[in-house]
């Protein structure tokens, strides 16, 4: 044994250079083999390879702080060029070289030695103690090359600097214990540079020579270096590297994961998909990344300030973190469930960046620990990033890896084969279902509770053993579109999962292993039954492969739509499973028989003994879908999947009206059900969405408007009233809270809602402050039809439209016929399924203008968005793009006034926006020093900033940062054309063309209807003045005879029939069907009026004949006896002549003639509509001071009722500064001349007292939206009564005097439009040659009438009398302003994007 060691002996001191010898680990990591994973640069396949090696950490690192020092010089001297490396194995020798500028030759003032020396023989001496000094390099500590040095059997530093006229070259031997003296010399010629050379000490590292694995690791790191640092030329041993910056490095590992992938997927994999992608970008001088999806796990390869971070750091989560989270919040949109980690794993990212004085985890420097904070810089990375990166095969594998992960979840709640179920109440269990002879039994699955009742009757004619029913609440789920958790959270799917057996994904050849082999679907027979289906079809596609394969496993279960009862001469029922097949029997057979019908509009229409009915003919009733064939799956697809938004538009668009399915068919195709029925209820979606271009209604509207039509709604009705009266009298079959909505809609009169409202806003039917969100409730508020509302829609026109059949009743036409087109006037918007519209109003005055032009052949002028009562800025930019501006005034040195804003931007959004502003949020500071609101119907804003906040606020611009621009497009309208097809109109014209065709057409037709029936209403009275004559002149005798006899004397005599529709029918008819037409009129005698009226309310259905095609005598023998007296007679003969002479004038009109008719009648209507509206917008909210904001931490707490109450805080009004000019901001559009939109601008009213835009700004001409009436004794009134302060109460005093001015025969003297106009032309535009002069009549009246009639100040507008000149119908000549040039492509204002939008509901649930 040997002796124990004394204390003294135990602990020692040693030098510091002993110590680094003793635990080297400490200082460069093991100095012991290792088998490390490491990125090798390969000669032969110049790239980078991932490969498992065997090296020396320590070694790696000596020769890695050699290669770091040189690559901090060109941090110190941006002068730089050039690095050399020389690696010899044979003789154990490195050399590293740079230009630049050398190390200092002198001596330190302090350590009295060469400054060379301090730096690489002494420990602990370094440039980067400073920790004030922000630096960008890799050394930090004070070791560094010292490190190299110690390890080194040899160590040569060699230093030049040709402005000092020195060379310096010192050597240090045995780990640096023999440090050799300098040798300087002099050196007035060459380069500055840096040369070490040294001998790594291989023993130390338990090896013999340089191998293969660290030769490979160090031309790696060389790679590194020449990657890494910008602008620098990197030799290897002489041969320069063709990397000239860091993208160029990426590249190198593109090759590599290329020839990975392949040999996962095969050598012959080439195709585009299977070669990877890596995505780079310098997002500023401090930071380079890429990104490429990794196939195994996440890697990544960073540098900081040239270091190569091999185990990453705060760095590299910064940069993935940052990916992941904005890669998964679209995947979330997508209702893709993905965890973090799995996005992460698929990821490769590179890294350079510079970090101000980096630490690290060791002095090996291989993770970094700075936090984010102190990095010195951001890397913010951009959405255009993420997107490219979404593009990647990143995508593909998570959501691949979503879908496994759905699939694991939804295979736990699959069903099996039991034989009882007793989860679900509702559930009629078939007795056999479960057992071995569960495949020949069938589950009818219902809509809804009530028809779970009529199927259970059904049971009892097929029997309980082999049919079970289950009801579905609503409809499915798309399950397409949905994700795992929706799915695994939706009763329905569970249900029928569990009730029938099925697991999820699995491949079905034949159904014995469920517990039904059969699915009938039992639902009403209207579209959204039609969506169940398809709905259902959607799942068992997605879901379980195979089954639709199976013949006969899909069934559905038909009943009729129209069932008619013939009563004679036979007593018959008819089923009719679709509305042609009972349209084409009543057109061709009806006649023929008295007969009434029943609509069936859904299940619960049937009765308890029709469904026993039913079931006991199963054959008619049911139906086999036939297995999947040709495209079906792809027509699934088309109909169910977001994705195809385009390929849907193109469906719906090809549909013929009138294609439906063949009922006789036995097997329904897929393809026919999904392309003939199916389709109909995307089409139902879009005709309650998109408006038809006719009428600009959607069919609410259209309804609405035809029951007060009907109804002669000229006295006001409480909304809650009048909604349920639209419901019954147009047999609407959805919620009436969506009609009152629709009726307030239709009347709402505040700025940026109609330009012509047909309903009176008879109260608070809401206001600009949230868009009439803030309406009152329905049984608060009366509306009535404005008087305007006839003059828009004639009713001349109501006998030529086409009315829609619904519930055995006749509602509203399919479309009415405006005298001018609203779709233009009040604008539409709406999302239907596949396509979205979005037409802008225009300005009634240039929409009649146009149609003029169109009447006599002219071209038309350009119109321009325009919206009734706004008086802010509409700009041009593009041919089909407009910017709203609102209005904002500067009235003090910090104080602006906003009075006006985008229309249809709501006073709530700009006072949030303002709020925020003023009182700040967690990301926002304060910028608002103070805010006022002094507006009532009018926009007021009043705005403190301070000086620092004003000035930065002209920089960013005013409109930009009180948000009060506002895009508007023409890109995407979208209407129903004339013949029930949606079609997309590039240009508003095409929208006024296609009117102009169908209105002048039925112009025509009008002019003919109004012919033919004055001809027949003349010579019915001839046939009654006949009639009346013959019996007095007792020709012939109608007491006491059989009326056989009566009405064959009638028809010898020539006297026709009249049936209900006022249509005569001459002649003879069959005796049958006068057998039935004299039998129902007995029965009509025998009834009393009050029977009459009971029945037709009682009865569900209508009495049908022949009378109503061929008609009764009912207009003779339903005379009254005084109808014989002599005055009747003579009565008679006078009504003739005059239908007669109506007759003769209206002949001498042309279609053309009738349509200016009408025109004349709507503008004097639209100047009395304008007189009106702008009295009751300035009359109907008193003018208040309104509220006043401070930021928040004053007084504005939440009320606590159990504290005291605090003291008011008493708030200084913002004051108007008394010696500052109001200054007006113009809109000034950071747009940049590049592709020249020549515009023209007609000039604002204000023009005169502002400057122009193009001479304040040289930007571009605006054009405001406010009138521009001419001067009238009426206008000079409004103003001078304007400047009154009792101005609005001196208007309501007179009110009743004007109101005598509102007359439709008011006089009229010229058409002024009230828009200004731009112009795309660079000249001015043609004269048009002047239309011509037609006669009409003139009324005369005094201007007295109109001059008594004054404004409040609350708006910025005035009255325009609309005024036309009948003898000349003349339109007034436009001045335009001088081209201005606008460039789309560098504009800095975010509009909204100009393509269709696609809110596609892709058949999803409702």
């Amino acid at each position: 044994m040997s002796e124990p060691k004394t204390a003294s002996e135990r602990y020692q001191k040693i030098s510091q250079l002993e110590h680094i010898l003793k635990r080297p680990d400490t200082y460069i990591g093991s100095v012991e083999i290792q088998e490390q994973e490491q990125w090798i640069y390969d000669e032969e396949t110049d790239c980078m390879i991932d490969k498992t090696v065997n090296i020396v950490p320590g070694l790696f690192k000596i020769f890695d702080e050699i290669l770091v020092n040189a690559a901090d010089n060109k941090v110190r001297d941006p002068s730089m060029k050039r690095i050399d490396v020389t690696i010899n194995p044979e003789e154990n020798f490195i050399e590293v070289r740079n230009d630049g500028k050398g190390i200092p030759i002198e001596i330190h003032e302090k350590e009295k030695i060469y400054i060379p020396e301090l730096i690489f023989g002494h420990l602990l001496t370094s440039s980067n103690y400073d920790d004030d000094e922000k630096k960008v390099t890799g050394g930090r500590n004070g070791y560094g090359a010292k490190l190299c040095n110690i390890f080194s059997t040899e160590f040569t530093l060699e230093t030049a600097d040709p402005k000092n006229g020195r060379k310096y070259v010192q050597t240090w031997e045995n780990n640096m214990n023999v440090c050799h003296p300098p040798k300087i010399t002099s050196y007035k010629k060459g380069p500055s540079y840096t040369k070490v050379a040294f001998k790594p000490d291989l023993s130390r590292f338990g090896m013999e020579s340089l191998d293969s694995d660290i030769l490979g690791v160090m031309r790696r790191r060389v790679y590194d270096i020449n990657g890494s640092v910008r602008d620098v030329n990197v030799y290897l041993n002489g041969k320069p590297l063709k990397i000239r910056n860091f993208k160029n490095y990426v590249e190198l590992y593109l090759k590599s994961l290329e020839k990975m992938r392949k040999m996962d997927n095969g050598e012959s994999d080439t195709t585009p998909s299977n070669i990877p992608t890596i995505l780079y970008e310098r997002v500023s001088d401090r930071w380079e990344i890429a990104f490429a999806v990794s196939d195994i796990s996440f890697k990544q390869v960073s540098f900081v300030n040239s270091i190569a971070t091999t185990t990453g750091g705060t760095h590299v989560n910064y940069i993935a973190d940052q990916i992941v989270r904005k890669v998964s919040d679209i995947l979330k949109k997508k209702k893709k469930n993905i965890k973090p980690y799995q996005i992460k794993n698929n990821m490769f990212i590179f890294i350079n960046c510079l970090i101000e004085n980096p630490a690290f985890t060791s002095q090996t420097k291989e993770q970094l620990t700075t936090r984010v904070k102190d990095f010195g810089s951001r890397c913010d990375i951009s959405s255009d990033y993420i997107n490219k990166i979404m593009k990647t095969d990143l995508a593909t594998k998570i959501f691949e890896i979503a879908d496994e992960n759905a699939n694991n979840a939804l295979k736990k709640s699959d069903g099996s084969r039991k034989s009882r179920i007793t989860d679900y109440p509702k559930l009629e269990d078939a007795n056999k279902a479960g057992t071995k002879d569960g495949y020949k039994c069938t589950l009818i699955l219902t809509e809804g509770d009530s028809a779970l009742s009529l199927a259970v009757a059904g049971l009892a004619v097929v029997g309980r053993d082999y049919y079970g029913c289950y009801p579905l609440r609503g409809k499915m789920l798309n399950v397409r579109e949905a994700t795992a958790d929706q799915i695994l959270k939706n009763a329905e799917i569970q249900a029928i999962k569990k009730i029938m057996g099925l697991q999820h994904r699995k491949k079905y050849e034949d159904t014995k292993s469920l517990r039904y082999g059969h699915l009938m679907i039992m639902t009403d027979q209207d579209h959204d039954g039609s969506h169940i289906k398809g709905l259902i079809i959607n799942f068992i596609e997605t879901s379980f492969p195979g089954l639709l394969d199976i013949p006969g496993f899909l069934i559905e279960f038909i009943t009729p739509i129209v069932k008619v009862t013939i009563t004679k001469p036979i007593k018959k029922v008819i089923s009719f499973f679709n509305l042609p097949d009972y349209e084409k029997w009543r057109e061709e057979e009806s006649h023929k028989y008295s007969w009434k019908q029943k609509y069936y509009k859904g299940l619960g229409t049937s009765t308890s003994p029709e469904i026993i009915e039913y079931f006991s003919n199963l054959d008619t009733h049911l139906k086999k879908f036939h297995a999947l064939q040709g495209d079906d799956k792809d027509l699934i697809d088309l109909a169910f999947s977001k994705k195809k938004a385009d390929d849907r538009k193109e469906w719906l668009r090809q549909y013929e009206p009138g294609t439906v399915l063949d009922p006789t068919l036995n097997e329904i195709p897929i393809s026919d059900f999904i392309n003939k029925e199916l389709i109909l209820f995307s089409l139902a979606d879009n005709v309650r969405s998109i408006p038809s271009v006719l009428d600009g209604f959607k069919p609410g509207q259209r309804k609405v408007l035809y029951t007060c039509f009907k109804k002669n709604l000229t006295t006001e009705k409480k909304v809650a009233n009048l909604a349920p009266a639209v419901s019954d009298y147009t047999a609407y079959h959805h919620g009436e809270q969506a009609l009152v909505q629709t009726i307030i809609g239709m009347a709402q009169n505040f700025v940026g809602t109609n330009n012509i409202y047909f309903l009176k806003p008879n109260g608070a039917f809401g206001t600009r402050a949230t868009g009439g969100k803030d309406a009152a409730a329905a049984r608060y508020i009366y509306t009535e039809l404005n008087k305007i509302a006839r003059k828009v829609f004639h009713p001349a026109d109501d006998p030529l439209f086409r009315y829609v059949q619904e519930d055995e009743k006749t509602v509203e036409p399919e479309w009415y016929l405006p005298v001018v087109p609203m779709v233009l006037i009040n604008g539409a918007e709406g999302i239907g399924t596949g396509w979205s519209t979005s037409i802008p109003p225009f300005n009634p005055l240039d929409v009649v203008n146009n149609i003029r032009h169109l009447l006599n052949d002219e071209e038309m002028d350009d119109m321009h968005p325009w919206f009734r009562g706004w008086t802010g800025t509409m700009e041009k930019i593009e041919s089909q793009r407009y910017r709203m501006y609102g209005r904002i005034e500067q009235v003090g040195p910090n104080t602006l006034e906003i009075t006006e804003l985008p229309a249809r931007t709501w006073t709530s959004t700009i006072k949030e926006h303002l709020l925020l502003g003023l009182g700040g949020s967690e990301k926002v500071k304060p910028w608002i020093k103070d805010m006022e609101e002094q507006h009532a119907e009018t926009i007021k804003f009043i705005i403190k900033l301070t000086d620092e906040e004003m000035t930065k606020t002209r920089k960013l611009g005013f409109y930009e940062r009180f948000k009060l621009i506002s895009p508007i497009s023409l890109q995407n309208m979208v209407a129903f054309d004339y013949r029930g097809k949606i079609k997309k109109y590039d240009h508003v014209h095409e929208i006024l063309k296609d009117f102009y065709e169908v209105r002048l057409e039925y112009y025509q037709k009008r002019k003919d209807y109004m012919t033919g029936r004055l001809q027949w209403e003349a010579e019915k009275l001839s046939f009654q003045v006949k009639f009346i004559k013959m019996i007095i002149d007792k020709s012939l005798i109608v007491t006491n005879k059989p009326k056989k006899q009566l009405i064959s004397e009638l028809e010898e005599l020539g006297f026709p029939r009249i049936n209900k529709e006022g249509k005569p029918h001459f002649g003879k008819i069959d005796e049958e069907v006068e057998a039935i037409i004299s039998e129902d009129e007995d029965e009509d005698l025998e009834e009393s009026e009050e029977a009459t009226r009971k029945k037709d309310k009682d009865d569900e259905s209508t009495v049908n004949g022949p009378e109503e095609l061929f008609g009764t005598y009912e207009y003779l023998l339903g005379l009254k006896i005084w109808s014989l007296t002599k005055e009747r007679y003579e009565k008679l003969l006078k009504q003739k002549q005059e239908k007669e002479t109506e007759l003769e004038n209206l002949l001498k009109l042309s279609a053309k003639d009738l349509w200016n008719n009408d025109l004349d009648d709507f503008l004097t209507a639209y100047e009395d509509f304008q007189k009106m509206d702008l009295f009751l917008r300035n009359s109907a909210v008193p003018k208040t001071k309104g509220g006043k904001r401070k930021r928040k931490g004053g007084d504005d707490d939440d009320y606590d009722p159990s504290g005291k109450k605090k003291p008011a805080r008493r708030i200084k009004k913002i004051k108007k500064e008394d010696d500052f000019d109001r200054i007006l901001i113009k809109p000034q559009a950071k747009i940049k001349a590049k592709r020249p939109v020549k515009v023209k601008v007609e000039p604002p009213s204000s023009a005169a007292s502002t400057p122009s835009v193009k001479e304040e700004l040289g930007v571009s001409d605006v054009t405001s939206n406010a009138s521009t009436p001419s001067t009238t004794i009426f206008d000079q009134k409004v103003k001078q009564e304007n400047s009154d302060e009792s101005g609005i109460s001196a208007f309501s005093s007179k009110f009743n005097k004007i109101a005598s001015a509102f007359d439709e025969d008011a006089p009229l003297d010229q058409i002024t439009s009230e828009d200004t106009s731009v112009k795309e032309s660079s000249a001015p535009a043609a004269k048009k040659k002047a239309p011509p002069k037609r006669k009409a009549k003139v009324v005369e009246s005094s201007e007295d009438e109109l001059s008594d009639a004054n404004l409040s100040e609350q708006d910025d507008e005035e009255v325009v009398p609309v005024r036309r000149q009948r003898s000349s119908r003349q339109t007034a000549k436009k001045s335009y302003a001088e081209p201005i040039e606008i460039s789309d492509e560098e504009d800095f204002i975010d509009d909204d994007e100009d393509e269709e939008v696609d809110s596609d509901e892709s058949f999803n649930d409702e």
